[in-house]
């Protein structure tokens, strides 16, 4: 899995949030995304990687600019996830 975090100027409701959510679930095989308008960000899990200029196409489709962008490895923290190795 992979959590990517992207920085969006622009959004300012709940309806931006959603606006930006959907556009990034019909363009990507995401597991989760999730944006914060008072954060200015979104978040999304997927199980592959995704382009930052492919997500900077789309979020700008949107009318919101994409103002950062990061990527990471993310393995999902669960009750069991301390007995793993």
């Amino acid at each position: 899995m992979v959590k990517i975090t992207v920085g969006i100027d622009g959004m300012q409701c709940g309806m931006c949030e959603a606006h930006v959510n959907d556009a990034v679930r019909r363009a990507f095989p995401v597991k989760k995304v999730t944006s914060s308008h008072t954060k200015g960000q979104t978040v999304i899990l997927s199980g592959q990687p995704i382009g930052e200029q492919a997500l900077r196409d789309v979020i700008g489709q949107t009318g919101y600019e994409v103002t950062s962008f990061s990527s990471e490895p993310y393995e999902k923290r669960g009750l069991f996830g301390a007995f793993r190795k």
